[in-house]
């Protein structure tokens, strides 16, 4: 494998350190925003491609134990399991699960090693790679506006067309850019500040999908964002805690 594109930092843009991922998913989530995540990926085909996705939105979902009170919809609020194991280790590590049985979406652990913790990348825009991406995710012909601005649109697609599959490459280290399984991953933050929005996280079942959790980010008024959406359960406990 390549190594990682020459990573003369880009305008705005720095490579994140684990300390910086160290707080609270809540905490940092916001600061990804505006920055990007970079992958090279071999495909099976054989073909190595780097994606870039700008980050416009983001979720932050906490552990058990973790922070002033429990998070019910995060995949670590009843401890440590197989599946969320990578989510209580080393800051800057991604955890990459398989969400319905399809789609591999991406987090950036957060919080000190052993306090679970992460923070999903929801949506973006493509960046660099737009090809690649577009090929991953199945996208043929003319990429019109419309389908640029849904190409990473939601966290399935962002996991699709950054190539990072559940498991192989669930624990790829984004801070050290390390080759894991075919792969690098690279986190980068913005140095310049954008204006954020927070809210109530999409699809989120019950009580962690309402206001009560305004644990989803993302930038106001960019089109990539996704759009809102209850979760089961969760517009009934919506009305009920405003009664």
């Amino acid at each position: 494998m390549s190594p990682s594109v020459p990573g003369t930092a880009a305008a705005g843009l720095r490579r994140a350190t684990r300390e910086e991922l160290r707080g609270l998913p809540v905490d940092v989530a916001p600061l990804l925003l505006g920055g990007e995540l970079r992958t090279r990926v071999l495909d099976a085909d054989g073909a190595e491609s780097e994606v870039r996705v700008r980050v416009t939105e983001v979720e932050a979902y906490h552990g058990q134990g973790t922070g002033p009170f429990a998070d019910p919809g995060s995949h670590a609020r009843m401890g440590r399991t197989a599946r969320n194991a990578t989510m209580w280790g080393e800051p800057g590590h991604l955890y990459v699960y398989l969400s319905h049985g399809i789609h591999s979406c991406v987090n950036v652990v957060c919080g000190p090693e052993g306090q679970a913790g992460g923070v999903l990348l929801r949506a973006g825009e493509v960046v660099g790679g737009t090809d690649a991406a577009a090929r991953r995710r199945g996208v043929a012909g003319p990429l019109t506006s419309r389908a640029l601005r849904d190409l990473v649109r939601g966290p399935g697609r962002l996991g699709q067309a950054v190539g990072l599959r559940h498991p192989l490459h669930d624990g790829i280290d984004a801070i050290t850019g390390d080759v894991w399984h075919g792969a690098r991953a690279e986190l980068w933050l913005s140095t310049g500040s954008v204006e954020v929005a927070t809210g109530p996280r999409v699809g989120v079942a019950g009580v962690a999908g309402t206001d009560a959790f305004p644990w989803r980010f993302w930038i106001a008024g960019d089109p990539t964002v996704s759009p809102f959406r209850w979760g089961r359960g969760a517009q009934e406990a919506a009305l009920l805690s405003e009664r």
